[in-house]
């Protein structure tokens, strides 16, 4: 998926303000260069006028202000790197820590959304990359998921 639609995804999922997604990117990083005017243009699709791609950097800084919004920020450790390359993996591992979810919870979302997995293709979506077992999300994997988890979240609006 293209980070644009993650991102778009979020925000509906949460219902948060432009303003609230540049707290969330803050929270990873308070200098993270990311201003509630460049919001709009991040979630405008492809083909409108205005569209600006959401780089990897910019969903990544989302996403660890997501975990840290709803986890909070533990002192005891240094700060986490921020990932440069943000995969279909990447996101569904950063929403499963962010909301606490754990394997029975994430097969409920992904039946709630009409496309149940089995366990083992679950837990190969949370291997390392280089483990025998693992394997890459796919776009409509993870799609299935935001809609599983937005219906979890708002529901059946």
């Amino acid at each position: 998926m293209i980070n644009n639609d993650v991102l778009r995804s979020i925000r509906y999922m949460l219902d948060l303000s432009d303003g609230m997604v540049v707290d969330l990117a803050k929270l990873a990083d308070p200098e993270f260069p990311l201003d509630k005017d460049d919001v709009p243009a991040l979630l405008k699709r492809e083909d409108e006028e205005g569209f600006v791609a959401c780089s990897d950097r910019i969903l990544a800084h989302v996403l660890d202000g997501l975990v840290l919004h709803c986890r909070g920020r533990d002192e005891s450790l240094p700060p986490r790197p921020v990932e440069k390359r943000v995969t279909n993996n990447v996101v569904l591992k950063k929403l499963r820590v962010a909301f606490e979810l754990k394997d029975v919870d994430m097969h409920e979302i992904f039946a709630g959304s009409g496309f149940p997995i089995s366990k083992p293709e679950l837990t190969a979506l949370f291997r390392q990359p280089g483990h025998k077992h693992f394997r890459l999300c796919g776009d409509q994997l993870l799609r299935n998921f935001l809609k599983g988890l937005t219906l979890r979240i708002r529901g059946a609006d």
